[in-house]
This record gives structure tokens, sequence and C-alpha cells, in this order.
């Protein structure tokens, strides 16, 4: 007799982490296929241009790379079945702190000075986000409403750290190279949401802390009683989810050479909770997806070149998100599925009656 802890690979089912990101996957080639059928093969052909990749798929991950990073921390926190709504407005003050220390000095190129700024701007943001995970384990206010006092008095943080003005550094300083600059010809940001994405992958996976994790979205209940510090994970979760935020920020201050501390960032939390929906990973918190994560981000931003490419007015990007998402969600309901397949499910075959003479000689 099979046990139902045996894999489903062992029982020749189909794998459920595959069967989660097939869907993703799936609508990301129909998105590519439409652009290659408008522009050409040049929109997924790479190109090298002054020792750096480019072309339009590879500026599409470099761009994305921010919101890989936000959408990376917020699926830990909707994994235990929370919600960090503040993400942007840590991103605003992350970048705030590192731009306005760089300008406030005499020399912008000094390493130490750059260092300095970026570890003064993660250590603010992960206490941040630490911050709010003590709100949601220790103090029992909800996640919504414990990151949502944050993101709104977040960005006026960020403009008290900037004076209300923005700080811009000069192109000449090495913290540029955080969005502009490249590695062996791989853009920073790519390689730098890579590494995070390789590093958190590694932790959950190879180690007991992503079951840990899944138990306390499943079941905080029992996960306290079989002796799990659900508390302690969960201020865990938030603290990473604040650093990814941060970093996000300075990509995105590097990038741009300035930190807008209004526009900075703004709505990249709705972005992230998109992405991570789209992963397959479920707002109710448990079972997790770091790639499906990635491929929801990966979506996200062909869908906005899609727009432009097929002739439609950017007005459309945000309506087009929720289509793609309303899809995707269609798509992995296994209710919706059989629903429009059970036209074309063959019907058992009853057996015909038996005559009346048999029945009255039995």
């Amino acid at each position: 007799m099979t046990s139902a802890s045996t894999p489903a690979k062992a029982r020749g089912g189909a794998n459920p982490y595959l069967k989660r990101l097939m869907w993703p996957l799936a609508v990301l080639v129909a998105l590519i296929v439409v652009n290659i059928a408008v522009t050409g093969f040049d929109f997924i052909v790479p190109s090298v241009n002054d020792d750096r990749l480019g072309g339009a798929f590879v500026n599409i991950l470099r761009r994305s790379a921010p919101l890989l990073l936000v959408s990376l921390g917020m699926t830990l926190v909707i994994a235990t079945k929370g919600i960090d709504l503040s993400v942007g407005a840590v991103y605003a003050i992350g970048a705030a702190i590192a731009c306005q220390m760089i300008i406030d000095a005499e020399n912008q190129s000094a390493p130490g000075l750059i260092f300095a700024a970026v570890a003064l701007a993660l250590v603010v943001t992960g206490v941040i986000g630490a911050w709010n995970g003590t709100m949601v384990a220790y103090f029992g206010i909800q996640p919504i409403v414990a990151t949502l006092i944050l993101m709104i008095a977040g960005r006026g943080i960020a403009q008290l750290v900037t004076g209300g003005q923005i700080p811009k550094v000069q192109d000449s300083s090495p913290f540029t190279e955080l969005g502009r600059g490249a590695i062996l010809t791989v853009p920073v940001p790519i390689v730098i949401a890579a590494l995070v994405l390789l590093l958190l992958a590694l932790l959950t996976r190879r180690t007991a802390l992503g079951m840990l994790l899944e138990s306390v979205g499943g079941n905080p209940e029992a996960s306290r009683l079989a002796g799990i510090r659900s508390k302690g994970i969960t201020v865990l979760v938030y603290l990473v989810c604040g650093l990814c935020a941060g970093l996000a920020g300075l990509i995105g201050a590097a990038n741009l050479g300035s930190a807008d501390a209004n526009n900075g960032g703004l709505w990249i939390e709705l972005d992230a909770i998109l992405a991570v929906v789209i992963g397959g990973t479920a707002l109710l918190g448990g079972r997790f997806f770091l790639l499906g994560t990635t491929i929801g981000v990966v979506i996200i931003g062909t869908l906005e070149d899609t727009i432009i490419n097929v002739g439609l007015s950017s007005q459309w990007q945000f309506t087009a998100k929720a289509i793609v998402v309303f899809v995707v969600a269609l798509l992995q309901s296994p209710e919706f599925r059989a629903w429009i397949l059970k036209p074309f499910k063959r019907k058992p075959e009853t057996p015909a009656p038996a005559p009346a003479e048999e029945v009255l000689a039995k």
C-alpha cells in the first residue's frame, strides 16, 4: 500500500513544484513569442556593446532586478501568512540614506565612503524590516496594519533624510556602478539579483529553514506546539524583506544617480505581490516558490515591453497586468481546469440492464 507521505514522483504522479511553474512558464513563453512575431528574434538574442550585454530581453532582466529583490523578500513574508506593504517606502529610505551620505562627503569617489553608505542603508532597512516583524510576531498587530503604518510614514522619513530635496550623485562615483556597471559583460543588477536568488534558494531548500517557513505559514499553532520558534522566524523573514527592499533601492538610485523620496519604488509593493501570486505562492501562507516568483517578475517586465511593441498605449499597463494575473490564477486552479475539460472527458460506460427473463430466472 502506498503511504500518503510517499513523494508524488515515486507514486508516478507529477511533481507539484513543476506543475505550479508550468502555467507561468507557458504565459512567459507566449509573451516572448508575441514579441518575436512583432519585433523579430532581436528581442530574445542578446548583443554585446561596450563590453556589456544588451538587447531587449537583457534590458528587461536588468530593469526587473530591483522588483525581483523585493518580490523574493515578499515571497518569504507571504509564506508565513504575512504581507509587507512598506517595501516601497523602505526602498526609498535606503536610496535616500546612501545618496545623501555620498553627496555630503567631499570626495564622492572614495571606496570607503561608498561601502559605508551602502552598509548604513542596508543596516537601517534591515532594522526597519525587523521592526515590522516584531510588531507582527510579538505585539500581535495584523501584518497589513503594521506595514501600512510604515508605508505611510516611510516616505516622510526619506524626505527628512534628504531635506525634501533629490540628492544627485556624481556620474563618476563608483556608487553608480551598482545600477550601470557590468561584471564579465553581465549587468551588475542582474548579477546581484541572481546571487540573492541563489542564496535564498540554498537557505530555504537545502536547510530546514524552508520547511520551518512553510510550517509556520501553514499552521502557526501546530508549529508552536511542535517547538518551532515561529515568532523568531517571523521577525527573520521581515528582516530579510527589509534588506531586499533596501538593496533594491540602492540599485534603483545607482541607476538614476539620485534618490527621489516621493517616487522611488512607488507602488513596487503591488507589483511584488502580483509576481508572487503569478509564481504560484498562495497568499494564505504555506508552500512558496522562489523560482515561480522569478518567472512572475520576468512576466511583468516582459508584459510592459509587449504593450509598447504591439502598439498599445501605456495606459493599458495596469489593465494588462490584471488580465495576466487573472489568466494565470485560473490556469493554476484545478477546479477551473476540471470545468474546462469536463466536456472532453469520456463518461464511463454503464452496463446494459439484464433482460427481464434472466432477472425472473434468478
